[in-house]
């Protein structure tokens, strides 16, 4: 997989060098997440995204064009409503580095832009967290929190042109490979207990500003030729 990454990157990359016009960019943001897999459901855990990036046209008609960043962005699981239906509590970051490939399309009607790709994140560190359950009820293993350095995610994306400069970004992305394998969660009712293990995905929606450098204009307001 890391060298299909490679190849791609690097055929994208020669791409790219042969465009009309590139266009580097800033954003900023907020991205909020959930762990496919840890008996939880919800986008309950909230925190800031940043990146730089470059866009590069692929067509002199600026409907195609490739975009490739670096960017941060911190993923995880957060759960602290206490009611009969919360089966245990946990905070837990992940924070990661993002790179994604990314080709776009944009409607030069309609002014939105939708691209399609792959985002390759390495994880940071281990994550730093609390776990608390009741144990006569549901029991997630917390011995072994680690979880995989490396995630791969198909994402689409669909950007907007607000003022001049300035994009709103909204992008899904969902783990195509597991984050971390056999989390193991017990249940125990009417003194029966039982037990398996999930993997989990991260699952994650971004929304952000972008701000694009060296932009002449031409390339975020388009108007409708007849």
């Amino acid at each position: 997989m890391k060298k299909i990454l490679l190849t791609l990157f690097m055929a994208l990359t020669l791409t790219a060098a042969q465009a009309q016009r590139i266009h580097a960019y800033v954003a900023a943001g907020t991205v909020t997440s959930q762990i496919e897999g840890d008996e939880l459901k919800g986008f309950s855990h909230w925190n800031a995204t940043g990146a730089v990036g470059a866009i590069a046209q692929l067509d002199n008609r600026d409907r195609w064009s490739l975009y490739v960043e670096t960017g941060y962005a911190c993923r995880g699981v957060y759960n602290q409503r206490r009611s009969s239906q919360n089966y245990y509590n946990i905070k837990l970051d992940l924070h990661y580095v993002d790179i994604p490939l990314m080709v776009s399309f944009h409607d030069p009607y309609g002014g939105m832009r939708v691209g399609l790709g792959f985002v390759y994140s390495r994880l940071l560190g281990q994550p730093h967290g609390t776990v608390d359950y009741r144990p006569e009820y549901f029991i997630p293993d917390s011995s072994d929190m680690s979880f995989l350095k490396n995630d791969i995610a198909p994402a689409i994306e669909f950007r907007f042109d607000l003022w001049k400069r300035l994009q709103f970004s909204a992008r899904y992305q969902y783990s195509l490979i597991p984050v971390k394998k056999d989390w193991k969660f017990t249940q125990i009712e009417r003194g029966e207990e039982n037990t398996w293990y999930n993997d989990c995905y991260n699952s994650s929606l971004m929304f952000r500003l972008l701000w694009l450098f060296g932009d002449d204009g031409s390339y975020s307001h388009k108007k409708k030729r007849r």
